[in-house]
């Protein structure tokens, strides 16, 4: 951990890598989700606006070069940053033929800003063949595999129609581990049917993966989503800006101090969000509060955390 900072730190934990300050260039490599297709469900995970998080700049009918030379001039303008990542981000992007795979990630690399790869997809998305291009590239490149596990619980990836169980998660985290990717991971706390008690455990069940780095979003109800229509019918609660700061301080407590913290919230375009309303308060504010609140307690990430046996399926 930084000096003076009682949490693992994304940002550092890529400049201590990469030995310069790093940002990751969305793109959008024109790719789907077996759950939209109808391959495993249709429809989507119930609270996805795939638009809520793709920045403006990206266009999918732009070609991926073009796409990172608009974000490294972006990220160089806004961030002052010096190295890049080619953040393939929007949908499931491992979902493809692996030649298609192949290409895509080809084109990104052979920029001469991009020094490596950040993949963003979903568990079911991560066969062996796959896995073992990502492999094949990370011998002379970083490369790294952000799995959207969004809830340890069966009962709740079923209900928000995520198409696969935990189990999933544990079989791709297992072909993933030791083969020189990066993994990283996703959580949303908030869904209906979960409480304080779940989330806290989580902290628990995902130190047992064979994870690097970790991102939390507080669930956000979005327009345009199935989740929108449940929450109009029979409003559910969501988190209050303080109440999302001291159970993100109560979780990094308990979760494994060497994963690096690369989100703490969500934080979707104000058109788009119905709940919650944090006002004008963003990402870098709850990172602010949640480092004051452990610097108060005289506590930090790790402090809390208890080993186990491993990660189970969750009921």
């Amino acid at each position: 951990m930084a000096e003076n900072r009682p949490y693992n730190d994304y940002y550092n934990y890529l400049k201590s890598r990469f030995k310069a300050v790093t940002y990751k260039v969305s793109v959008d490599g024109g790719f789907t989700c077996p759950n939209i297709d109808g391959t495993v469900a249709e429809g989507g995970c119930t609270y996805c606006n795939n638009r809520s998080f793709v920045p403006k700049y990206l266009d999918r009918r732009k070609s991926i070069t073009e796409q990172i030379g608009q974000g490294v001039d972006s990220q160089r303008m806004r961030y002052g940053a010096e190295r890049f990542l080619a953040y393939f981000q929007a949908y499931s992007n491992t979902y493809a033929e692996v030649e298609k795979l192949e290409q895509c990630y080809a084109e990104a690399l052979e920029h001469p800003e991009i020094d490596g790869l950040v993949l963003g997809t979903r568990a079911d998305c991560l066969q062996e063949p796959v896995v073992a291009l990502l492999e094949s590239l990370s011998v002379r490149h970083y490369v790294a595999v952000e799995v959207g596990i969004e809830s340890v619980y069966d009962t709740t990836l079923k209900r928000i129609n995520r198409g696969h169980d935990f189990s999933a998660v544990t079989e791709a985290m297992s072909r993933l581990s030791g083969r020189g990717i990066h993994i990283g991971a996703h959580l949303i706390f908030g869904f209906p049917g979960e409480n304080r008690a779940h989330w806290l455990n989580t902290a628990q069940v995902v130190s047992e993966l064979p994870v690097d780095y970790l991102k939390l979003h507080q669930l956000q109800v979005l327009k345009g989503t199935v989740l929108a229509r449940e929450y109009y019918d029979t409003p559910f609660r969501t988190f209050t800006f303080d109440d999302w700061v001291e159970l993100v301080s109560d979780f990094l407590e308990l979760l494994r101090s060497d994963i690096a913290i690369a989100r703490m919230s969500g934080s979707a375009p104000p058109h788009m969000l119905i709940a919650p309303q944090w006002g004008r308060k963003k990402h870098p504010e709850v990172k602010q509060q949640v480092m004051n609140t452990l610097l108060a307690r005289g506590t930090s990430q790790g402090v809390r955390h208890v080993i186990s046996p491993g990660p189970s399926a969750q009921s």
